[in-house]
């Protein structure tokens, strides 16, 4: 009786994944389903019907596979290869690996932390995966920071204790930013229900105010998602700003575009999409936002083998101008 109450329309709705939750002397019954969480609850909730619910359930959690699977070999690979360790911006990318690897890893649990009986354990999820997620945005923007070093600065500035400095901010800020809201408010982070229309809520272990949700994830993001596209602008100018022979740049055209696509991921770019499901393309936004976010540690898994190669490729190249030099051998 207590599981059909969780169910509005019968012809709509399954009960499978989803549980009752009562407390003694509780006026009230508390619905959870655990099937309808897709990835940009992390930013914002949305009012969807079930089969779209459904479909971004599974592009969510395969995309959140694939990008762990994907991170935990990249990083893998940095840890066995001594010359990579040996980089600057590989060693920030693998911040932003690891980062991400810690997202998904408590992303992907948080549906069945919040349906255990276990308090502490959906606070302990609650609490890493925001902070996961406010580092990942942070060490983004270090992304973007270290780019305009490397394009614009070129190698005319030294920052001492360059990776000490940033891993502080990387890590340190989100940790900040964490530490406040649980002083502010105790109760923050514990079991959300991410307030679907339908009957059938979805529980995860994440902040449970919406407004502090929005300030905090959505506030930083926009901070970041504004740097990073102007730091992306400087990148378009200075690859179309390069010395080198048309024949050439003709053949490196493919490599340029495919390159810079993926640093858009790898900047964060494509989270920006979360700002169109407050309009009108709600759902094809949220729809591109799940593909291409889901997969963002794959792209980065990517771009970080492809920047190896490209790096010991350009090592193996002799005969080369001053100029042509300066423009392959810059690693980003």
């Amino acid at each position: 009786m207590l599981q059909y109450l969780c169910l509005s329309d019968l012809t709509k709705f399954s009960t499978d994944g989803c549980e009752t939750f009562w407390g003694y002397n509780q006026p009230y019954i508390t619905c959870s389903c655990d099937h309808l969480t897709y990835f940009a609850v992390l930013m914002v909730s949305a009012d969807l019907s079930p089969k779209d619910a459904e479909i971004l359930f599974y592009i969510t959690y395969i995309g959140c596979g694939i990008s762990l699977f994907a991170l935990v070999i990249t990083v893998g690979l940095f840890i066995t290869t001594r010359k990579l360790r040996g980089d600057d911006s590989k060693k920030i990318h693998i911040s932003l690996a690891a980062s991400l690897i810690l997202l998904n890893v408590h992303f992907l649990p948080s549906q069945a932390a919040a349906a255990s009986s276990s308090t502490e354990l959906c606070l302990y999820v609650a609490l890493l995966l925001h902070y996961s997620l406010l580092a990942s945005f942070t060490w983004m923007g270090l992304e973007g920071f270290h780019l305009y070093l490397v394009l614009v600065k070129v190698f005319n500035i030294y920052v001492r204790r360059y990776l000490l400095k940033l891993s502080v901010v990387g890590w340190g800020l989100p940790a900040v930013i964490v530490t406040i809201m649980v002083i502010i408010r105790k109760d923050t982070y514990g079991r959300a229900f991410l307030g679907f229309s339908n009957a059938n809520e979805t529980a995860i272990c994440y902040i449970t105010d919406d407004t502090a949700k929005m300030v905090t994830t959505l506030g930083l993001f926009s901070v970041v998602f504004l740097f990073n596209v102007i730091m992306f602008g400087l990148t378009i100018k200075w690859y179309m700003g390069g010395d080198l022979n048309k024949e050439r740049r003709h053949h490196e055209a493919k490599q340029e575009i495919c390159t810079l696509l993926t640093l858009m991921v790898l900047l964060g770019l494509t989270w920006g999409l979360i700002f169109f499901s407050f309009g009108h393309l709600d759902t094809p936004g949220l729809y591109s936002f799940c593909i291409l976010n889901s997969l963002q540690g794959f792209s980065v898994s990517i771009y970080f083998v492809l920047s190896w190669k490209k790096s010991k490729e350009a090592e193996l190249e002799t005969g080369k101008s001053s100029s042509e030099t300066k423009s392959s051998n810059i690693s980003i």
